[in-house]
């Protein structure tokens, strides 16, 4: 529907093809509503002859509304709306001027629907050839008239236009597709409405439509979710009559089961942690190791990750004062290193000026010649600096356009809280080279997705999902 030049850009039609692809559809035929102008101007002109269609010169602000006053130009001879139809063609008129309605009531009560009306906006696609467009209530029909539509599948909210659908058609004597209604699937803690999307976008508190707190298609293939589990997740919703709310760990279920047989795994260390191993067995060499891409099924292959003297450890994994039950690395309490089959034990904490560990210094023993570990954690040793960018829910409140949930309206519910940026992870060298949307496994950590905004300087991760459901979603 590309029916409103004011509105209409040739992106919107562009990532549409675009993201259908990406799901793994290949339409029979992409077309356009303005495929059809000239057919669209004979049916219109056909309407008039035939008395179902007049020119209006009532302003927008007189017919808006449930109750509006009846046209005083509803009775119009016939032959004057015909030539005021081809003066509104030819550009005789001033915008809001003259509408071509149509003589029918809807299912919602709303009288004499526009059909034509004049915009002096070049479109997209023809150009300036036209500057009377048709509407959305017009065109909707008669395209799938055109192109032999059978079944013409909607949103609940087109059921007040039913009527209108099957009027138009009639009124012309041409083919009538079946309009069948479904129910639109919407998730918690989140907006779907263009128009709520478009004011996130004006207002800052998302970047574009492709921001990954969003659930647009194509925010979600930026943040990471895969194709296949969002077919998996409306196949399990399936399709009803009903409107469906549902709760977006739903969907990421299906996310996690279907990364958790794609995603291989790596190392990345978000909030990093200097640890010196002073009994390095190679002294001033780097040791190989090979970590499997899949730690289930080695069949899959493996990747290379350096291990050198020093590496880093995240912060959480190392506590200088262990609350009971902790069970990584501590004073006197050694942790496993994963992979490497070694296990390594505190010796010295250095701290910096204000008191806080800046960097440990260990010693490590091979796993074999050790007491077993109570844990073992992940590391990285001479990796890459990136970008670790993490999501949560964009609003505050589960229905953030509920009136009685948020009487300030959707936009004073933005999460202040729903992208903490972190610049300076380290993740492990076998990741450079990866392709934007690329979906990792970072070991202990989530999924994560390379995101477009990387360089050859610096790579940027979106966290897709943790690894494991949050226990306190509801």
């Amino acid at each position: 529907d590309d029916t409103n030049p004011e509105k209409e850009e040739e992106k919107y039609f562009t990532g549409i093809i675009d993201i259908v692809e990406w799901l793994g559809y290949t339409p029979y035929a992409v077309t356009h509503a303005s495929d059809y102008f000239d057919e669209l101007y004979a049916l219109a002109v056909d309407l008039v002859k035939r008395g179902h269609a007049y020119i209006c010169h009532q302003k927008v602000e007189e017919i808006k509304g449930h109750n509006p006053p009846p046209s005083p130009w509803r009775d119009r001879p016939i032959e004057e709306s015909l030539l005021l139809f081809e003066d509104m063609r030819k550009g005789k008129f001033g915008e809001g001027e003259a509408t071509l309605r149509m003589k029918m009531v809807m299912e919602d009560g709303k009288m004499d629907p526009v059909a034509y009306r004049i915009k002096y906006t070049p479109h997209h696609r023809s150009g300036d050839k036209w500057c009377i467009y048709p509407t959305y209530d017009y065109t909707h029909c008669l395209c799938d008239s055109l192109e032999n539509i059978t079944h013409s599948l909607c949103t609940k909210e087109f059921q007040a236009r039913r009527s209108s659908y099957f009027w138009l058609c009639n009124a012309l004597d041409v083919y009538c597709p079946v309009q069948w209604e479904y129910g639109r699937l919407n998730l918690v803690y989140t907006v779907v409405s263009k128009r709520k999307i478009i004011r996130l976008v004006e207002a800052g508190a998302v970047r574009d439509w492709d921001d990954p707190r969003l659930f647009t298609l194509t925010a979600l293939r930026r943040r990471g979710f895969p194709a296949e589990a969002i077919n998996n997740f409306c196949a399990k919703v399936g399709v009803t009559v009903a409107q469906c709310t549902t709760e977006p760990h739903m969907l990421e279920a299906c996310v996690r089961e279907v990364l958790n047989e794609q995603a291989p795994r790596v190392m990345a260390v978000l909030e990093p942690l200097r640890v010196t191993i002073a009994n390095f067995p190679a002294p001033h060499k780097t040791l190989t190791i090979h970590v499997p891409n899949f730690p289930a099924d080695e069949s899959k292959g493996f990747h290379e990750v350096p291990f050198q003297p020093t590496l880093y450890i995240e912060q959480s994994d190392f506590r200088e004062i262990p609350d009971k039950g902790y069970k990584r690395l501590a004073l006197g309490q050694p942790v496993g290193l994963r992979h490497t089959g070694y296990v390594i034990a505190v010796q010295n904490i250095i701290k910096d000026t204000n008191g806080q560990v800046k960097e440990l210094e260990v010693t490590c023993m091979k796993s074999e010649a050790a007491e077993k570990p109570k844990a073992f954690i992940h590391w990285v040793s001479d990796p890459l600096m990136c970008e670790v960018r993490q999501y949560e829910q964009l609003f505050l409140h589960k229905n953030p356009e509920d009136s009685t949930e948020v009487p300030g309206g959707f936009l004073s519910d933005i999460n202040p809280d729903s992208l903490h940026v972190i610049e300076e992870a380290l993740v492990d060298r076998s990741v450079y080279g990866a392709k934007p949307f690329t979906k990792f496994q970072f070991e202990r950590l989530g999924y994560f997705s390379l995101d477009p905004d990387s360089t050859d300087a610096k790579l940027v991760f979106n966290r897709t999902v943790t690894l494991k459901e949050d226990p306190g979603k509801a």
